[in-house]
């Protein structure tokens, strides 16, 4: 699964798009957003996109659940503020062609 981040603010995704909606247990994410200092650096920690936006995203719940169960047991899933979020330590940005 590959998924489009088009707004980070201090390490929260707040808008993304379904690039490829294969393999949703292996979600990968693409960046194509302003950064600043903050949003995407080591003191913001892993881009975390919420767990219920991800579950639009795989389209089925079954399928959903049963992909955030393996990635919690990765320790993919983290809380912050009561909301779930699945966490990207690692992410591509996405090339600028302009």
């Amino acid at each position: 699964m590959r998924i489009r981040a088009l707004s980070v603010f201090e390490g929260i995704i707040y808008h993304a798009q379904l690039v490829d909606p294969a393999d949703p247990a292996h979600p990968r994410l693409e960046v194509e957003a302003v950064l600043r200092p903050g949003d995407a650096d080591a003191e913001a920690g892993p881009l975390l996109l919420a767990v219920a936006e991800y579950m639009v995203m795989v389209g089925d719940t079954t399928r959903a659940r049963a992909a955030l169960r393996a990635l919690d047991a990765k320790g993919r899933v983290v809380d912050r503020l009561g909301v779930r979020y699945l966490a990207f330590p690692t992410w591509q940005p996405v090339a600028d062609t302009a």
